[in-house]
Order: structure tokens, then sequence, then C-alpha cells
């Protein structure tokens, strides 16, 4: 059987074909969009973007068909506790379902028999993702087909020890998912409390009209070019290895603009290449601010806790003003993203790019110093917990991907895990 190279059989597990195991394999289909009464019924209609890697369940469909559309593509009713197998693009990837769906043609239903846990399978899958991808079919986009997968061979221990590899899985997944909420909800809570705290402040003062919408009535609005020396850097020649070579000087690219708190960089340039380039050095607690970028970048700001140099993608703003946090602006300009892509893309422009003469007149809520550093202390608190829970997420994921390799591959048995 083809797969699984070198895979060695644990004693009491037997290696299965799929066909074997499984009562019904089959792939779906998907009606003319030029119907629309082809859709949006009471049948869920799954797409391959509809089985996430998160978890082993399948959560919910972005479309469904109506029992018309469902007959027009000869596609069948997947019942509950079926193992759903994406064949193109994202080969492998597995759900299981709990409730009654259709299926387009890019992803195979599986039936396991009732020696096959519907679970076990699809995490067994999971595992195994990388040997069913190497038996694509040669097109133009990978693809696997039904002969493929009828022929994978599964291994396959007892429906006891299935259910327990299975339950331990679960357990992993369900603590990875319950810190995503957290992450979601204080996600959400940051950006709520980000919106009335800069527009409310913290002393249930009247507030007024300003240039930036509303602010309480005490604060002032100030460009940053007056609370701040704005520029941007430059990249020495990257051929001209005396500028790189054994350089002790922090120097940063556009991608470090997603850290926010800058503590490290992972370039470093010479004392040379700061002179002879013009190199600014910018001193710790500016302000970073990514004035080009693709993706996201655009827009974000950062701040540097070292003193560093940039590249020209980014503009930086030091700080001269005693009136201000540094913090403060940090998280106020976290609020103004959406804003300075805006500005960026005005006019049409495909390439978004912002100046720092533009920069220089953003305009900045400024309260007391001490309302400020109170500000602070409300949003880094909201952050250090979403901070955790990512990380607590991170080392979640991982557990997860080595637990589902042990298991799989036996290294590690479920009975050892109940004694510790």
């Amino acid at each position: 059987m083809s797969g699984l190279p070198d895979f060695q059989l644990p004693e009491g597990w037997s290696l299965v074909r799929m066909d074997q195991l499984a009562i019904k394999l089959k792939a779906g289909g998907t009606p003319s969009r030029k119907n629309k009464n082809f859709f949006g019924g009471e049948i869920p209609f799954v797409l391959i973007d509809d089985i996430t890697s998160s978890g082993a369940y399948l959560k919910s469909t972005n479309e469904s068909l109506t029992l018309a559309g469902l007959d027009a593509c000869s596609a069948w009713m997947v019942p509950e506790n079926a193992v759903l197998l994406s064949m193109y693009a994202t080969i492998g990837r597995t759900a299981v379902t709990k409730f009654p769906v259709a299926t387009n043609q890019a992803i195979l239903a599986i039936i396991p028999k009732e020696n096959c846990h519907p679970e076990y399978l699809s995490f067994c899958l999971e595992a195994h993702r990388l040997h069913l991808a190497r038996l694509n079919v040669e097109s133009t986009q990978k693809n696997i087909n039904k002969g493929i997968v009828s022929s994978f061979p599964i291994p396959l221990p007892s429906i006891h020890e299935q259910k327990k590899i299975a339950h331990v899985l679960l357990a992993v997944l369900r603590a990875i998912e319950a810190q995503e909420r957290i992450i979601q909800t204080t996600t959400e809570l940051k950006k709520a409390l980000m919106h009335k705290l800069f527009t409310e402040g913290l002393r249930n003062e009247p507030q007024k009209q300003t240039e930036i919408g509303l602010v309480p009535e005490s604060w002032v609005v100030l460009e940053l070019g007056a609370l701040a020396k704005v520029g941007n850097g430059s990249t020495p020649k990257r051929l001209n290895e005396t500028y790189w070579k054994g350089g002790t000087i922090p120097w940063l690219n556009s991608s470090k603009i997603h850290d926010q708190f800058i503590t490290k960089a992972e370039q470093y340039v010479t004392p040379l290449a700061v002179r002879e380039c013009h190199l600014p050095m910018v001193a710790p607690n500016s302000l970073l601010i990514a004035i080009t970028g693709q993706g996201k970048t655009l827009g974000n700001s950062a701040i540097t806790r070292i003193e560093t140099c940039i590249n020209q993608h980014l503009a930086y703003a030091q700080f001269h003003s005693e009136s201000v946090d540094p913090d403060y602006v940090f998280w106020f300009m976290q609020t103004r993203y959406e804003f300075l892509r805006s500005i960026a893309y005005g006019g049409g422009s495909t390439k978004g790019a912002l100046t720092c003469g533009f920069l220089k007149t953003i305009g900045i809520p400024v309260p007391s110093l001490e309302e400020q550093k109170e500000i602070v202390s409300v949003l880094q608190q909201v952050a250090q917990r979403q901070a955790f829970a990512t990380r607590k997420q991170a080392v979640l994921q991982e557990v997860f991907r080595t637990l589902l390799y042990e298991l799989m591959a036996a290294k590690t048995r479920v009975a050892v895990l109940e004694t510790l």
C-alpha cells in the first residue's frame, strides 16, 4: 500500500486500506451558480475554506443549498460523524461533521465503519497529511482523487485505543480554542477601550468637538511634529560588506513594526554605514510608523525600546516634548491605523505610502501626563492578558503537534499518558 514510508506498525495495530474501513467514500458537487434558486436553502454546503485547521469538527458553512440545488448537482447528504477530506489545494485538511451537510466536488466524505472512530480517523489523516499530499495527481492544481484515498493505508489500533487517542487530542484542541476565545475577547475589549479612552478620557469631563473628533474638554490637540522630531531611515547597500559584516548597531526593517514593543533587532549595521549613509540614530522610546508595506504593515505603529537605525519604509517620531508619554502616543496611533491607510491609498493610488510631512500634521489628543499614564496602564493590562493567551495558545499548538505525531506513530501510548 502507498504512503506512510518507513512506518513501523506497533504491536496490536493493523494497517488497513481506507476503502476497507469505510462504509462509503464519495465526493460532492456544485450546482450552477447562475441559478439563484439552487442556493440559500436549509442544507449547509461545505467548501474547502469551511474546513479549518483549528479544530476537529466542522463548525459552520458560509453557503447553503436548496433541495433543488442538491438534486441539480447529484450531490448527497453527508450524515453526522462523517470525516470530510480536502482533495484540492490544501490537500488533507479534515473535519468531522456534527450535522448533515452537502459538499462540493473538492471534498471527499468518508463514513467509517464501527471499528474506526471518526475523530481518530480525522486526526490520523491530519498526522499523515504530508504523505497523502505527495501522492497528488500531476495537473495545473495539486489534487488527489478518490482512488488515491481509497488505497491509502490507515494505522488502526483497537477501537478502545482509538477513542482514547481522540479524547486526548480533542482535549488539547479545546484548550487551544479556549485561548482563541480569550484572544478574540481581549482584542474586542482593547478596541472598544481605546475608542472610549481617547474620546471620553477617565475624568467624566464634558466633550468638545475638534479636528480629530470628540475629546474631553480639558484636552488639547497638538500636531505630532510639535511633540517630536519626525524623519525616516534608509538601507545601506547590501553589496558593500563593510556596511553589514560585523555590524553592532541595530537596524530595523518594516516587518519589525508588528512586534509593537521592539526590544531587539535581527539585523545590524556597522558604524561606517551609519556615517557614510547618514543613518539617523533613533532613540529608545521613539514611535515608529510603517509608511509603506505589504499586507497589514502600512499604517501600523510600534515603540522601540532600543537605540536603533531604521530603513526607508519606516518613519520615526523622536519625542522632545515633556508633555506626552511616548507609550500614550503609541496607543493612540493604534486607533489611527485605518485612517493612515486611507490617506496612503487616497486618490486611487494602488501603491500606498505615507510621507513624513503628513505624519507631522497628525493631531494627537493630549490630556495631563497623569491621565496619560493611567490610560496607558489600563491598555497595557488588557494587552498583557492578550499576549499571555497568545503565548499559551502557541505552546498548546506545539503540544498538539507533538502529541499528534507521537500518538499516531505509537511512540507515546495513551496508557502512559493516563499514568501521568
